[in-house]
Order: C-alpha cells, then sequence, then structure tokens
C-alpha cells in the first residue's frame, strides 16, 4: 500500500515538474514532434527514408520497425488501455493550453511511447546508427506525453515496456517458429 502511494506521489511531482518545468521554446518543440509523430507519420517516414537510402539494412529496419509498432500499437491501445482504464493527470496539474488537447481515452499506457520506443528498438536490432538518429525524437516525444499532461510518467514508463516488448517479440518470434 505504502509503495503504490509513493508511486502516486511520484507520478505527481514528476507530471508537476515536466508541465511547469519545460520552457516555452522547449516545449514547442516537443509539440511540433508529437504532431509529426501523430497516426505514427514520423514513424512511417523514417521507414521511406531507411528504405529508400539504407539499402538491405534500411529495407531490414523499416520493416521491423514497422512491424514491432503495429504490434506495440495492439498491445498498448487495444488491450492495455482497455485494461487499464486510468483517467489522465488532473488539468490543474498542467499551467497552459495543451492540457485541453488530449485524448479522453485511458491514460495507461502511453501508445504514442509504445509505438516510438518499438520502432526504434527493432530498428537498433538491424542497424543501430538509424536508431542512434530515432532515439532522439522517441525520447522527446515520450517526455511531451508527460509535459502536456496526456500522461502520467509511469504511462510512458508502461509504453516504454510494451515498445521494448514488441521489437523483441518482432525479432524472436520468427525464429522460434522456425524451430
Amino acid at each position: 500500500m505504502k509503495l503504490m502511494a509513493d508511486v502516486r506521489d511520484a507520478d505527481r511531482r514528476l507530471t508537476q515538474r515536466a508541465a511547469g518545468g519545460i520552457p516555452p521554446g522547449v516545449g514547442r518543440l516537443l509539440s511540433a514532434v508529437e504532431e509529426t509523430a501523430e497516426s505514427s507519420k514520423l514513424w512511417c517516414g523514417a521507414a521511406a527514408v531507411m528504405t529508400a537510402f539504407g539499402g538491405r539494412n534500411g529495407r531490414r529496419g523499416a520493416v521491423a520497425g514497422l512491424a514491432a509498432l503495429a504490434l506495440a500499437q495492439i498491445v498498448s491501445n487495444g488491450v492495455g488501455k482497455q485494461l487499464g482504464d486510468r483517467a489522465r493527470p488532473p488539468k490543474e496539474w498542467i499551467p497552459h493550453d495543451e492540457v485541453e488537447d488530449r485524448p479522453d481515452s485511458s491514460s495507461f499506457p502511453s501508445g504514442h511511447t509504445a509505438a516510438a520506443v518499438a520502432f526504434t528498438a527493432a530498428v537498433a536490432l538491424t542497424w543501430p546508427l538509424a536508431a542512434v538518429v530515432c532515439a532522439v525524437p522517441t525520447a522527446l516525444l515520450a517526455l511531451e506525453r508527460v509535459q502536456s499532461g496526456a500522461h502520467y510518467p509511469t504511462d510512458v514508463a508502461a509504453g516504454a515496456l510494451v515498445g521494448l516488448g514488441s521489437a523483441w517479440l518482432t525479432r524472436h518470434v520468427p525464429q522460434l517458429l522456425r524451430n
């Protein structure tokens, strides 16, 4: 019981710190990253660039990234949000307008983070250099989800775990099925 109270308190403090402590210019950058990641546009664009210019590793990374992303979205949005019906952080914690532009769905887990981490982690297994480039918007997106008031930090952490698990499954299930 005490552990859960401590987690809720940490979620509150970190959410309020992120929402109120990020300079407006950085907040605009975070919003721009979130906007490009909406509906997986950023990751589909990255996959297209990888396919066009990355040779064999680029094509393999793009396919793995998109497969992991799709699995992460199914798990986070199709299953996780149905089971983890959690309200978004309270509006009074968020001292800016972005709080008005957030989804009505469950806060847990972060589907944006799950998709971003899944894509980046799956690409890392095939083309590490491309994954380093993808890691920057992935990290910014995860921060934006808390800063905007769309998620608690634990929602983002859970989304990241879903993404990592999706990348792992995308890589290993085909090998397991062959054996």
